[in-house]
């Protein structure tokens, strides 16, 4: 945490206008004092040009680094981190850069900024991160500030596997341009892995927006103010742990129609460390199976250095358009070529994998042409399901196996049947840990929380229990729950029971949906306790989502804002206003995928 900006007692005021000046410092935020720094310099050159030639000018200060603001707009922490090297980066070559989440500047903020680098992630089907949201819309309302006088550049992030890849940050970039802004360097556009491509942006955007005096005389403080720069772990996705899995268990009966794992990992020896909301990252690797059919439908047998990277290193499940245009164009067929350019790719990609479309439109591959068309295996990120301080040196995942039917054969998540089919005690995980600090316990334990997490949504909120109750937090904790069947599907049920029984959990609620002729859900629910949950959220408690976004996430927010509008009399507009107002407060945090 940054310490506090003060002015030293021996700084050349009276006392009583240092403490007139502390208190303005501590009110204002880093934008606010970068442009304080500039107009004191503009006065300080406007006395000096009317100065007369024969006086003396007093010593010149050092010179002033140039203002640039970083904005990032971030889901599961890319653009952050990205944000922050662009930070250093930018302070070694003569910027005063400051790091700024969407979620905590208004538009006015970056219209005023002068230099403005943009990173944004698109969410899902091209919908900016949820934190994101309220800028986003000030940006595209009628009445946005215009962007005349800014130099900008953007990042874009996002998944070649959706059709509406880099939305956001393509909307931005066009809006900013729109407004009046000046783009310094082109738009990078990047897939799952980024990490050279955002390298070579910032390199090109710092250079369009150089100072136009790179050598700084004089000593140059920089001061470091919120947000923090996320701590750096010693493992990554690129760098994982290797933890030995101690206890997996399914936590679903004999009789439900799912799977869900309950695994417990082993951290010794790592230094590994998260906080309850963080996620966990699995490496995964691909099934055997999957191999064999992507092989067999290339006509290559008997490769082991390309099993291995087929195993390790691309994915060779889900299908994304520069994987079907890559191969449409190799393989020549002119149905595939019309495909891949057409309307219908997304519902073409939908229904196969890339051995599906191998063996349909068959060509004869070499090793390197295969790997050519593919992208790397993205990692997999699982809330955590534990905390430290309840199970130390241990960290608990709940992953819930993905299975389904495509095309006459059974398909399985990548990570999930790794964990739940693949894996044994005993064996091990390649992991690492993925901060997500916007979604954690209230710093006041005697804060009330809320919480809603159907099926393997509930796993942030068993760490948040086991936490509270470790660390002796004082405030009272309600859970909603959710799933098919009580016999059945009732995840962690003892745990809850307990949990009731020693006041670690204040109260519990529970929808099964298939144990009526009715389906019934959470949202249900809630509106069932809805004088009961308006009371909580008027005492102050903050309001957690966990799980689906498309659906659950969608339905809990509306019952949400109809709670607000019966309870507190409000029409639909501005319950969504107070539903906003709470989520800029930091009492409504949703983590939904």
């Amino acid at each position: 945490m940054s310490a506090t900006l003060r002015l030293p007692s021996t700084a050349p005021f009276p006392a009583d206008r240092i403490e007139l000046l502390n208190r303005a410092l501590s009110d204002s935020d880093a934008l606010q004092r970068s442009w304080l720094s500039g107009f004191l310099a503009g006065i300080e050159t406007a006395t000096d040009a009317a100065r007369p030639a024969n006086e003396a000018a007093p010593s010149a200060p050092p010179r002033a680094s140039v203002p640039l603001l970083i904005a990032y707009a971030t889901d599961s922490g890319n653009s952050e981190a990205l944000a922050f090297d662009a930070k250093k980066l930018a302070a070694r070559r003569g910027f005063a850069p400051r790091v700024a989440d969407m979620a905590d500047i208004d538009v006015s903020d970056a219209a005023a900024a002068g230099n403005l680098l943009v990173i944004a992630s698109t969410w899902g089907e091209g919908d900016p991160p949820e934190r994101a949201v309220d800028f986003y819309n000030a940006l595209f309302a009628d009445d946005a500030p215009s962007f005349e006088g800014v130099s900008f550049s953007v990042l874009a992030l996002g998944d070649r596997a959706y059709v509406n890849f880099c939305e956001t940050g393509r909307r931005i970039d066009e809006r900013l341009a729109a407004l009046g802004g000046h783009r310094a360097a082109t738009r990078v556009d990047c897939d799952l892995d980024y990490e050279a491509a955002a390298g070579e942006w910032l390199d090109g955007a710092l250079e369009a927006l150089k100072p136009e005096v790179e050598e700084v005389n004089g000593t140059v403080v920089h001061l470091a103010f919120p947000p923090s720069e996320p701590a750096a772990s010693a493992w990554s996705k690129s760098s994982p742990f290797e933890a030995e899995i101690t206890e997996l268990v399914n936590l679903n009966g004999s009789r439900s129609e799912k799977a869900t794992w309950h695994a417990e990992l082993s951290l010794e020896g790592s230094g590994l460390v998260y906080e309850p909301g963080d996620a966990i990252g699995i490496v995964p690797e691909n099934d055997p199976a999957e191999i064999d059919a992507v092989l067999a439908a290339a006509r290559i047998e008997g490769d082991a250095d390309l099993r291995a990277a087929l195993a390790h290193r691309f994915e060779i499940t889900r299908l994304t358009p520069p994987v079907v245009q890559a191969y449409a164009a190799l393989c020549g067929d002119e149905t595939l070529r019309e495909i891949a350019a057409g309307p219908g790719l997304a519902d073409f990609m939908a229904e196969r994998h890339l051995a599906d479309v191998l063996a349909e439109f068959p060509t004869d591959l070499g090793p390197e042409e295969l790997l050519s068309l593919l992208r790397p295996l993205p990692p997999r990120l699982y809330s955590v399901a534990s905390s430290l301080k309840a199970t130390p040196g241990e960290a608990h995942l709940l992953v819930g196996e993905v299975r389904y039917e495509l095309r006459d054969r059974t398909r399985r998540g990548v990570a999930s049947s790794l964990v739940g089919l693949r894996r044994k005690v005993g064996d091990r995980l390649r992991i690492y840990p993925k901060p997500n600090r916007h979604f954690r316990l209230p710093a006041d334990g005697d804060t009330p929380i809320v919480m809603i997490g159907p099926g393997t949504g509930v796993a942030p909120f068993r760490a948040f229990v086991q936490e509270r109750e470790a660390t002796g937090a004082g405030g009272r904790s309600w859970l909603f729950f959710g799933d098919r069947h009580y016999t059945h599907d009732f995840l962690y049920q003892l745990e809850w029971q307990e949990a009731l029984k020693s006041g670690a959990l204040t109260r519990l609620d529970v929808a099964f949906s298939r144990d009526q002729p009715e389906k019934v859900y959470v949202q249900q629910r809630m509106w069932e306790r809805r004088a009961e949950l308006d009371a909580w959220l008027r005492e102050g408690a903050c309001l957690y989502v966990c799980g689906d976004e498309k659906r659950m996430a969608k339905d809990v927010h509306a019952t949400l804002a109809r709670i607000l509008m019966d309870r507190r009399g409000l029409d639909e507009e501005t319950a969504e206003a107070e539903l906003a107002a709470l989520r800029r407060a930091g009492r409504y945090l949703r983590d939904v995928y």
